[in-house]
């Protein structure tokens, strides 16, 4: 599955403008809210745990226009809780953010 993250990049370069060491903390800092949200949701042993943490990274996706990361958040909502198949295709995103 391919991902792709230029709407991120974007997002990110709106609000850097031509500093790119702010850029890359942009993206650090997206990153790392969306993988603590991800650890979240890999811990949640009940249907609301598991729905907020899934709703927190769709909200976060929303805010920086990381539409594959909304999809793959959207997914989990609709898994039950602890889906091994959306708990992967969230870390694959997050993956991809952080190599670039």
């Amino acid at each position: 599955m391919a991902y792709e993250s230029g709407a991120l990049d974007a997002t990110l370069a709106a609000a850097a403008g031509d500093d790119p060491a702010l850029r890359r903390e942009l993206r650090v800092a997206f990153v790392d809210s969306a993988t603590r949200q991800l650890d979240l949701l890999k811990r949640s042993r009940c249907d609301g745990n598991w729905n907020v943490a899934a709703m927190r990274l769709k909200g976060l996706a929303a805010s920086f226009h990381a539409e594959e990361l909304s999809v793959a958040a959207e997914n989990a909502l609709t898994s039950a809780p602890g889906e091994p198949a959306a708990i992967r295709e969230i870390e694959a995103v997050l993956t991809n953010f952080s190599k670039d």
